[in-house]
């Protein structure tokens, strides 16, 4: 309760935030979002019933979806997490400035032009999280030179450094935007 108090104080200083609601486990979160139609869901991994992951999971059927944002404080599920195309993934405590950070990629991404074919710019991942040492680091798209596959591991490599993601080269290859990566190579 009191990490939920604290999340809808932070939401109450973004002005682009009108909080609608809270629920207090996966379900009601669902039944909520189904009956409110959201433009942004924040979710806890950790949740009765049912966890944020499935929750996410679920929302992603709901049409139009509402924008997902992960708020806990398990950094060890970010690379699932944006594999639903969630728009961040916030850790507790949450500062300010990140929060505001994540509600402004949320408005970014809906606000993106369909393209040709159906699909939006922000289909496509904009950055890529990656085991580095002991934590996870965003690597954004943009700044990626080269991808080199590595058995079930892609290297990628951005200015002077590489990094390791565990993914294979045709998944990776569909959340990249094709008007900004080509295949060149079958690795």
């Amino acid at each position: 309760p009191l990490a939920v108090e604290r999340l809808e104080i932070l939401c109450a200083s973004c002005p682009e935030l009108e909080v609608i609601g809270h629920a207090n486990d996966g379900i009601q979160a669902l039944t909520m979002a189904d009956e409110l139609s959201p433009d942004l869901v924040l979710l806890d991994i950790e949740m009765p019933k049912m966890d944020g992951i499935a929750a996410a999971r679920a929302l992603r059927s709901i049409k139009p979806s509402p924008a997902i944002v992960l708020v806990t404080a398990f950094d060890n599920f970010a690379v699932e997490a944006f594999d639903l195309d969630i728009v961040d993934y916030l850790l507790k405590p949450v500062a300010p400035a990140r929060l505001q950070r994540a509600v402004g990629r949320a408005v970014a991404a809906r606000e993106l032009p369909v393209a040709e074919g159906g699909a939006r710019p922000g289909d496509y991942a904009s950055e890529l999280w990656v085991s580095h040492r002991s934590e996870l680091i965003r690597v954004a798209a943009i700044d990626i030179d080269r991808i080199e596959a590595e058995r079930d591991y892609m290297r990628l490599h951005t200015g002077g450094r590489s990094y390791l993601l565990h993914q294979t080269i045709s998944t990776l290859e569909q959340r990249l935007n094709p008007a900004h990566f080509q295949r060149i190579h079958r690795s």
